[in-house]
């Protein structure tokens, strides 16, 4: 893993995802590799290099300070091309001085992670008026999470990270994305359950995006692994795939908020 130490001119990006204002990412690159990614595609790097280097905004905390004093307030997405709570961010705490000074001007926050480190900015957290955490989960079955995500936090430790937030009174939500598509209309009544069981007041839903280099990714880490791999192709080529998943999850909205990205 290589760690670049660099400079950033701005810290706040205008974001044009839905209930975002800004984008905030401490990071670029991310240590936890995962398969599927599509933020190669969106920073216009060579795929095979993610997952292998993290450029670290040093000053972030300093250039945000300045930012926030002539910002309209926002809601601020931390973060969306990396996760905020990756590895190397015990060593540096960019997330966690970045929340100090949001917190400063009490913007509106959403923070998306596969981390359980976000339970260390509890503290923080908790002193604002208005925010989110939202933990990303795909799957339920942790070997495959094992494959796909495999620097992630694991599974149950993102569900006891939301417990965790929601018995503290934040409002905690589950990014359901990418569903993997080796998930079955009939593991969405467990899947759910499981959700619902874990505190959190809404889940966003959205299927694997098929950017280019994706699949071939994907086959090449799964091909140790061709069960699997049967499984994710067969249904990837199965258009009414992920609308019949998408119906079925769309029962539970009368238990849970469920947000449609698909």
């Amino acid at each position: 893993m290589k760690i670049n130490e660099v400079k950033c001119k701005t810290a706040l990006s205008k974001s044009t995802l839905p209930g975002l204002d800004y984008s905030l990412n401490p990071y670029r690159g991310c240590q936890h590799a995962c398969a599927y990614c599509y933020v190669p595609n969106v920073i216009r790097i060579e795929r095979q290099s993610w997952g292998k280097f993290v450029d670290v905004k040093t000053n972030i905390p300093n250039v945000l300070s300045k930012e926030l004093k002539n910002k309209i307030p926002g809601v601020v997405g931390i973060s969306t091309v990396t996760d905020p709570y990756q590895p190397i961010e015990k060593k540096y705490k960019l997330t966690r001085y970045c929340l100090e000074q949001l917190l400063r001007y009490d913007f509106p926050v959403s923070i998306l992670t596969k981390s359980d480190l976000v339970k260390r900015d509890i503290d923080l957290i908790s002193n604002f008026s208005e925010i989110e955490v939202m933990l990303s989960i795909g799957t339920l079955n942790e070997t495959e999470r094992k494959i796909l995500e495999p620097y992630a936090s694991s599974i149950s430790s993102r569900l006891n990270t939301l417990k965790h937030f929601s018995n503290s009174g934040a409002k905690t939500s589950i990014f359901f994305g990418p569903i993997y598509p080796s998930i079955s209309t009939d593991d969405i009544s467990q899947t759910i359950s499981e959700f619902i069981d874990s505190g959190i007041s809404e889940i966003m839903i959205d299927k694997l995006n098929l950017k280019p280099g994706i699949i071939k990714n994907i086959e090449r880490v799964l091909q140790d692994n061709p069960d699997i791999l049967l499984k994710f192709t067969r249904n990837l080529k199965h258009p009414p795939y992920y609308p019949n998943l998408k119906t079925e999850i769309k029962k539970y909205s009368n238990k849970v908020r469920i947000v449609d990205a698909f």
